[in-house]
């Protein structure tokens, strides 16, 4: 198949053991970037993608983030789905005694009831600092402005996390897509949208390449439906075992450069 586009995931991907990119990958990326654009996709904020894009020196293309439900071109909004504000409210009573830390996220905005823990350890991974504010302010603002979540993240221990998914599940699994991360993660996305819904939007409306003319490189659930959709999909040697088993491609693991390698042996 013809590679003449790249979509790439970034964490356990694309990033190196200290959650970087390496030299190899920048070089390569770099070496083929003006004749095969390359579009990180990622369940990362706008924020958090940026400095990547600058390491890469490809600012001048569309990056996806929220796993779909935002797409980004020179930093404005071309495309945007959320969750309703209605929805965060129910998940609020819910864990009225704040078991489970609930982060929001819309655009480039990430609210924060409080900087504990876990809102740190975010923090720290993904460079971007969140802002203080309190669910039921951050809800009332929302509904205010016609505003949702493009993202929410609950994280917590694991028996809360259960609690949390199940009353997720129970209550709303027609509207939003729950993904468990880790046992102490659920990733909460709106279910009409994931990173190939995204990627079918861009190929049609920006760049009118055929979907199988794609290449994309992944290593975990949420991965699955690009990875199969494309003309290649290319899993990471550290994939999930379910990532790995739908794969065209198995290429060295993230921590080994494997989307450099890869790149290296087949993209002219």
């Amino acid at each position: 198949m013809p590679h003449r586009i790249i979509f790439s995931d970034i964490d356990g991907t694309l990033l190196n053991s200290q959650r970087e990119l390496s030299e190899l990958t920048i070089s390569e990326i770099k070496r083929v970037k003006n004749t095969t654009p390359v579009i990180l996709i990622s369940s990362r904020m706008p924020d958090a993608m940026y400095h990547l894009q600058d390491d890469l020196d490809i600012k001048n293309q569309p990056i996806i983030c929220y796993n779909g439900g935002l797409i980004v071109m020179d930093q404005k909004p071309i495309h945007s789905t959320f969750i309703s504000p209605d929805i965060i409210e129910k998940l609020d009573s819910f864990n009225t005694n704040q078991k489970v830390h609930v982060s929001l996220y819309h655009h480039n905005d990430w609210f924060v009831p409080e900087m504990d823990f876990w809102a740190n350890r975010e923090a720290n991974n993904t460079k971007v600092t969140p802002v203080v504010r309190s669910t039921k302010q951050v809800i009332h603002e929302w509904q205010t402005d016609n505003k949702g979540a493009h993202k929410i993240m609950c994280m917590g221990e694991e028996s809360d996390i259960d609690q949390a998914y199940s009353f997720l599940e129970n209550n709303f699994k027609d509207t939003l897509h729950l993904y468990r991360s880790k046992p102490t993660y659920i990733e909460i996305a709106h279910k009409s949208i994931s990173k190939l819904t995204a990627i079918e939007i861009l190929l049609d409306t920006h760049f009118k390449i055929p979907i199988s003319d794609a290449v994309a490189f992944g290593d975990n659930y949420n991965d699955i439906a690009m990875l199969k959709a494309v003309g290649t999909g290319v899993a990471v040697a550290n994939a999930k075992p379910e990532t790995l088993q739908i794969a065209d491609v198995i290429t060295l693991s993230g921590k080994e450069n494997g989307v450099a390698t890869y790149i290296q042996q087949n993209i002219i």
